[in-house]
C-alpha cells in the first residue's frame, strides 16, 4: 500500500492525539478515579496506536500498545494511578512526540524505546500477576476455558483481525487462545511449531501468534508460544489434538474475549476511518447498502485539512487582485462612467466579502499554542519545587496561522521567565502572607484589529532597585538617567539585549539570553509588549498583536509629491495645528494635545525629502502612539484611508530606517508603508 498520501494526514491527526493525551492525563493527576478521563487517553492510544500500525511505524505502535496495557490495567481496577505512573506515561507521550515530529522530517520514526516499554511492562504485569495467583489458587491451569493474564498478548489486534473475530462469532465458531509450552530438553523447536501449526491448520483458522510466525521459524522465543485460533472444535478437544505431537509439555485453551472488551473501541475507529476515507477516496463503495450509506452519513465532518500552502498561495493571489481593485477604482473616478461605476463598486463588496472569507480561513484558535503549556507547567513547578496554579482564558481567541507559528516561543520564554522568576517558592510565599500555592494567568482577548495576550503572576514583582543597578552596570542608562525614568521605563529596561537579574543563570528561564529576544520577535510582527509590576504583588506582560500580517488599512497620506502609508492601527487621529500652538521643550518641537505633551516629528526631515522652504501656518498631523507614548508626524496632506497589500522591500534595500514595507496604489505608484514604532522610539 502506498502511504505517502496519507503521510500528512496521519502526522496532522497524530499531533491532535498526542495533545488530547497530554490534556486529559493532566486532568487524570488531579482526579485519579475518573474513569472517563482514562477512557479518553485510552480511546486516544488505541486510534493512534492502529493509525501508527497501518502506517508501518512499529516502534510507535509498540510503545502506544504498552502504554494501552497500563491504560487498560487502570479500567479494570488492576493499577492506582499515582503520581509516579503518571509520570512514566507522560515520558512516553514526550517519545510518541518525538518520533511524530521525526517522521513529519522526512525520518522513519524509530526510536529506542526498550526501556520505557519495559519500565510500562513492569507497570502491568506486577498487578497482572497478582491477578493471575488469584485465579490459580481456585481453578487448575492446565484445564480449559480458564481466561489468564497472558491474553495481553493479543490486546493489539487491528480492524482486520477485530471484524473477523467478531464474523467468526457470530457464525457460531470459537475464538480461542492457545498456549503451548514445549519440553526444557527440546532439540528442534521450529519443527515442533510446525507439528503444531500443522494440526491447528486442519481444525481452523489461525488469526495471530505472539511471537511472530517468523520469529517462531527463527527459534527467536523461549519455549512458549501463543495462537490465536478460530475453530468450531471445543476447547478440550483442540488441546487433546495438541498434545499429540511430541515435546509439548503443557498446553492452555482459554476462550478469547478481548474482542468484547474493546468493541466500543474498534466501532469508534472504524468511524474515525471512515471520516478519512470520505476525504481520500469519496468515489469508492458506490454500491454499498442503505444500512452503509446511513452509517456514513452519520459521521460525515463538514471540515477538510488544507495544507497552509495553498492557503498561501490563495492569500498571494487575492493581494493581486487587491492592487488591480484599487487601480480599477482609481480609473473608474477619472472616467466617471456610471455604468463603469456601479460596476466597480459591486466587484469591491464581493472582493471584499472574499477577502475576510480568506482572513477567516487562515484564523486559527490560539489554544494551539496555549495547550503546550500546562504539560510544560507541570513539568517546571516540579523542577523548581514551586506550586503553581495554571489558569487559562480566552483560548478560543483567534490569530491568523502565521502569527501563531511565530508567537509559540516567546510565549514559552515569558512563561518559564515568570516561573523562574517571578512565582517564589511555597517558603517564601507563606513568610509573605501569601498563597503557597502561585497564580498563573494567560489571558488572550480581541480589541479592534489587535489580540492582546497576557501573562501575569502573583509573584515577588519586579525589584526596581536590583533593575537599575543591573542597567547602569551594563552601561545602558547612566545614574543621571535611571533618576529621571519612571517604574514603567526601568520594566522596559530589562527587554535590552543581554539584560538578566538573575543571580545564577538557570536552564529553566534566563540561559544568558534576557527578554530582548522577546521584544525582537513580538515587534518583528507588528506587535508591542508592555510590563507592569507592583513589588511583592506581582507582574504583567502584555502583548499586542496584529489580527493578519498582510493586508492592512492605511492612512494614505502626501509630503510633497511622494506618497506614504501610515498604519491605522497606529492612528489616534488626525488633526489641523497653527504654528501658533507648536511650543519647544527641550530643543524640539511640540503640541499640548488633550493634555499631554507630544512630539512633533516632520517626515520631510525623517526621509530627507526634498523641499522648497515655504512658511505654512497651519500644519496637518497624525497623531500615533505606540502603548504609552506618541507622536505627531507633520505631513502636507491627507489623501485618505485604503487597504493595501504590505510588501518587503527585499533583500536589495535592507533595513530602510522607519520604513517597513511597500505597496503598489491604484494609480500604479509605490508608497512606502511607514513604521511608526521606530519613529516613536
Amino acid at each position: 500500500m502506498e502511504n505517502n498520501e496519507y503521510l500528512e494526514v496521519f502526522i496532522e491527526e497524530s499531533k491532535e492525539h498526542i495533545q488530547s493525551l497530554n490534556d486529559q492525563l493532566l486532568i487524570l493527576e488531579n482526579e485519579p478515579e475518573n474513569m472517563d478521563t482514562v477512557g479518553e487517553i485510552f480511546r486516544s492510544a488505541h486510534t493512534l496506536k492502529g493509525m501508527a500500525a497501518t502506517m508501518g511505524f512499529q516502534d510507535l505502535a509498540d510503545l502506544t500498545h504498552k502504554m494501552e496495557n497500563v491504560l487498560d490495567a487502570v479500567r479494570n481496577d488492576q493499577v492506582k494511578i499515582t503520581s509516579e505512573i503518571i509520570d512514566v506515561i507522560f515520558q512516553a507521550v514526550d517519545q510518541l512526540e518525538g518520533m511524530v515530529l521525526d517522521i513529519a522530517e522526512g525520518g522513519d520514526g524509530s526510536s529506542d524505546v526498550q526501556e520505557l516499554v519495559n519500565t510500562l511492562q513492569a507497570i502491568e504485569s506486577n498487578q497482572g500477576f497478582e491477578k493471575v495467583n488469584e485465579s490459580t489458587t481456585n481453578t487448575n491451569t492446565n484445564t480449559t476455558n480458564t481466561k489468564t493474564s497472558d491474553q495481553a498478548h493479543f490486546d493489539g489486534l487491528d480492524q482486520f483481525e477485530l471484524a473477523i473475530l467478531d464474523q467468526s462469532k457470530e457464525n457460531g465458531f470459537e475464538n480461542l487462545e492457545v498456549t503451548v509450552k514445549l519440553n526444557d530438553n527440546c532439540l528442534l523447536k521450529a519443527a515442533r511449531v510446525y507439528m503444531v501449526f500443522e494440526v491447528l491448520e486442519q481444525i481452523g483458522e489461525v488469526i495471530k501468534a505472539d511471537p511472530t510466525v517468523q520469529e517462531l521459524e527463527e527459534e527467536n522465543f523461549d519455549l512458549q508460544f501463543h495462537v490465536l485460533l478460530v475453530t468450531k472444535d471445543s476447547a478440550e478437544d483442540v488441546k487433546q489434538k495438541i498434545l499429540k505431537v511430541s515435546e509439548i509439555e503443557e498446553v492452555i485453551v482459554s476462550t478469547f474475549e478481548q474482542v468484547t472488551n474493546v468493541q466500543e473501541h474498534h466501532e469508534e475507529k472504524e468511524n474515525v476511518e471512515k471520516q478519512s476515507n470520505e476525504v481520500k477516496e469519496s468515489s469508492k463503495n458506490k454500491t454499498a447498502d442503505d444500512s452503509k450509506k446511513k452509517a456514513a452519513k452519520g459521521v460525515a465532518s463538514k471540515t477538510i485539512r488544507v495544507n497552509i500552502d495553498r492557503l498561501d498561495g490563495l492569500m498571494n493571489l487575492f493581494e493581486e487582485l487587491v492592487i488591480d481593485r484599487g487601480r480599477l477604482e482609481q480609473i473608474s473616478a477619472n472616467l466617471k462612467h456610471a455604468e463603469l461605476q456601479e460596476t466597480v463598486e459591486r466587484m469591491s463588496r464581493i472582493s471584499g466579502d472574499l477577502q475576510n472569507i480568506i482572513l477567516n480561513m487562515r484564523m486559527v484558535p490560539i489554544e494551539q499554542v496555549f495547550n503546550r503549556f500546562p504539560r510544560m507547567v507541570r513539568q517546571l513547578s516540579k523542577d523548581l519545587g514551586k506550586k503553581i496554579n495554571l489558569e487559562i482564558v480566552g483560548a478560543e481567541t483567534e490569530l491568523d496561522r502565521t502569527v501563531i507559528d511565530e508567537i509559540g516561543d516567546p510565549l514559552v520564554h515569558l512563561i518559564r521567565n515568570a516561573l523562574d522568576h517571578g512565582i517564589e517558592t511555597p517558603e517564601k510565599r507563606q513568610e509573605a502572607g501569601k498563597n503557597e500555592e502561585g497564580h498563573l494567568l494567560l489571558e488572550a482577548y480581541h480589541s479592534g484589529n489587535h489580540v492582546f495576550i497576557e501573562i501575569s503572576d502573583d509573584g515577588a514583582g519586579i525589584n526596581r532597585e536590583k533593575v537599575v543597578n543591573k542597567a547602569i552596570s551594563n552601561h545602558v542608562i547612566t545614574e543621571e538617567e535611571a533618576k529621571q525614568l519612571t517604574d514603567k521605563e526601568v520594566y522596559q529596561l530589562i527587554m535590552s539585549s543581554g539584560f538578566s537579574t538573575a543571580d545564577k543563570i538557570s536552564d529553566v528561564s534566563g540561559r544568558g539570553v534576557g527578554l530582548d529576544v522577546v521584544k525582537n520577535t513580538i515587534e518583528s510582527l507588528g506587535g508591542t509588549i508592555t510590563i507592569e509590576s507592583e513589588e511583592g504583588k506581582g507582574s504583567l506582560f502584555s502583548i499586542q498583536l496584529p489580527l493578519t500580517l498582510s493586508i492592512i488599512s492605511v492612512l494614505l497620506v502626501e509630503v510633497e509629491k511622494e506618497k506614504y502609508a501610515i498604519p491605522l492601527s497606529s492612528i489616534i487621529e488626525t488633526a489641523i495645528i497653527s504654528k501658533s500652538e507648536i511650543l519647544n521643550a527641550h530643543n524640539k518641537e511640540v503640541i499640548d494635545f488633550r493634555g499631554k505633551v507630544v512630539p512633533l516629528i516632520d517626515l520631510k526631515n525623517v526621509f530627507e525629502v526634498p523641499t522648497e522652504e515655504e512658511d505654512d501656518e497651519l500644519y496637518s498631523v497624525v497623531i500615533i502612539r505606540k502603548g504609552d507614548k506618541m507622536a505627531g508626524l507633520v505631513v502636507d496632506t491627507f489623501i485618505g484611508q485604503q487597504e493595501v497589500v504590505l510588501k518587503s522591500l527585499g533583500d536589495y534595500l535592507g533595513d530602510v530606517f522607519a520604513i517597513s514595507g511597500a505597496t503598489i496604489l491604484g494609480d500604479g505608484q509605490v508608497a512606502l508603508i511607514v513604521d511608526t514604532n521606530t519613529l516613536i522610539n
